[in-house]
């Protein structure tokens, strides 16, 4: 188990934090700046570019925008971004002699703090041509990740969103003619004034258990696939997480809020509107 894993543990069995609409508000603030670090990561992306390079232009966007990165210095990680690559699973450390290379496949979280209050989102994609297997990877996580967004209204219960996430994958199981790994150990959590905080959020379970989710609570909600089987280990710098089994991952994330209108996705720039749509819910009253 990693050590953000362990800390994540431990702050289990606190109460759900329920903020206010102008909380809420301010939360959003956080998630388009963490919007703006991961687009302007994601146009950085390409063959020959390290690791490290990816973090500083996080950092830059971050700090120019008024806010603070939530992972640097996070019980010592050295980073803005978790940048991992390929059989990384999450947390890699952003390095300058780690160079993406064509081909390969990277996640990268990043979270930022705004007056007290915390956003965090995760992409994956792809650095060059990659396989056609791994670009559905990406889609499937992307997939499940909105279904379970999607399922998180108020009034649910949070395995209600566990489940949903679960389906989406098996349908693209189905539909690929193979079984994607869910990770287990790893999951969404809650996240204000804290970046994670109760409750922790299966990707996978049977429907109907857990706390009722109200108006007001702020969910970060991020599958973690792979596409061979879902175990994992930790390498020796106490963070980076890869897959047992040497398989590629993807790990994406939205943080969002749950309000008498539906979900709205504070990392998103619509707000999920349009994701949302294409899954039945038409959102139409939002905070922006």
């Amino acid at each position: 188990m990693s050590l953000l894993s362990r800390l994540v543990r431990r702050a289990r069995g606190r109460a759900i934090q329920v903020k206010s609409p102008q909380q809420l508000t301010a939360m959003r603030v956080a998630g388009l700046l963490v919007a703006d670090a991961l687009d302007a990561v994601r146009a950085e992306v390409r063959p020959g570019v390290s690791t490290a390079h990816l973090d500083a232009v996080a950092e830059s966007v971050i700090r120019d925008g008024g806010g603070t990165p939530s992972f640097l210095g996070y019980h010592g990680f050295t980073g803005s971004i978790c940048a991992s690559v390929n059989a990384e699973v999450v947390h890699g450390i952003p390095r300058p002699d780690k160079i993406l290379r064509d081909g390969d496949l990277l996640s990268v979280d990043c979270g930022a703090i705004v007056d007290g209050w915390h956003g965090d989102s995760a992409i994956t994609v792809p650095v060059g041509e990659i396989e056609h297997a791994h670009a559905q990877l990406i889609e499937v996580a992307e997939d499940a990740m909105w279904c379970g967004i999607a399922a998180g209204a108020a009034g649910a219960r949070l395995s209600d969103i566990s489940h949903a996430i679960e389906s989406s994958v098996e349908k693209w199981d189905r539909r690929h003619g193979r079984e994607y790994g869910i990770v287990e150990q790893y999951g969404g959590h809650g996240i204000g004034t804290e970046m994670h905080q109760d409750p922790h959020i299966l990707n996978y379970g049977t429907p109907g258990k857990g706390p009722r989710l109200e108006v007001g609570m702020a969910l970060a909600i991020e599958p973690i696939l792979t596409l061979g089987a879902a175990g994992t280990r930790e390498l020796a710098d106490g963070w980076t997480v890869v897959t047992a089994d040497g398989s590629v991952a993807a790990h994406v994330e939205h943080t969002y809020a749950v309000t008498e209108s539906g979900p709205w996705v504070l990392t998103a720039r619509d707000g999920g509107r349009a994701e949302l749509a294409a899954r039945g819910l038409r959102i139409s009253a939002l905070g922006d």
